[in-house]
């Protein structure tokens, strides 16, 4: 009896200092906390970035670029048009709460999928609408909902869906790029503010 109780002492020390040293193992994560991937490109992802903030099942996204064969390019890179990457959304979420499908049907509305290499005033490859698919069920969502989409559109949808290879986040400044520089960046009120308020989104 006595030996029993010098053992659970012993081990509830060992317990305590393994905490204090940060070495307790932490709650493995339950099944339910499995999160997904989109991809999309729709012009200036400062812009993309803002709208999907917002989405109730969307946990973080992440401004980079996509689509092309430059291994790491940076943001002046790929506004010169050569290395053939679009600027991108990724974002991460929580499937149980917001569907792919849904993600998809925001993209549409977001931008206009119908001008080629294009968005307002943005120009070039780095502005085209594009879908970066992460499996075969992804593709055959993202190809249903285009052809859904199109009634939405008078003219023909020009958005490229190909199967996404690497994915290369934009610098630190880019990242939450509207909430950051609302109030001081002329082309957040000029063109993302409206663009939010279109879409009945928080500004």
């Amino acid at each position: 009896m006595r030996f029993l109780l010098r053992l659970t002492l012993a081990l509830a020390v060992v317990a305590a200092a393994m905490i204090n040293f940060g070495m307790a193992s932490e709650p493995s994560p339950s099944p339910s906390a499995k999160t997904a991937t989109a991809v999309f490109g729709g012009g200036c992802f400062w812009c993309m970035d803002a709208v999907f903030q917002y989405v109730p099942g969307v946990i973080k996204i992440t401004s980079g670029f996509a689509g092309g064969t430059e291994v790491n390019p940076s943001y002046e890179e790929v506004c010169t048009g050569r290395s053939g990457h679009a600027e991108v959304i990724q974002i991460t979420y929580d499937p149980t709460k917001v569907t792919y499908d849904q993600l998809l049907d925001l993209f549409w509305k977001a931008h206009d999928p119908t001008t080629l290499n294009r968005q307002g005033a943005d120009h070039g490859t780095q502005y085209r609408s594009i879908i970066l698919t992460e499996s075969p069920e992804q593709a055959a969502e993202a190809v249903a909902s285009k052809k859904k989409a199109q009634s939405q559109f008078p003219d023909p949808i020009v958005t490229e869906i190909k199967p996404l290879t690497d994915f290369y986040p934009a610098e630190k400044y880019h990242q939450d790029y509207y909430q950051n520089n609302k109030d001081v960046n002329p082309y957040c009120q000029v063109v993302i503010t409206p663009k939010l308020k279109k879409l009945g989104l928080p500004q």
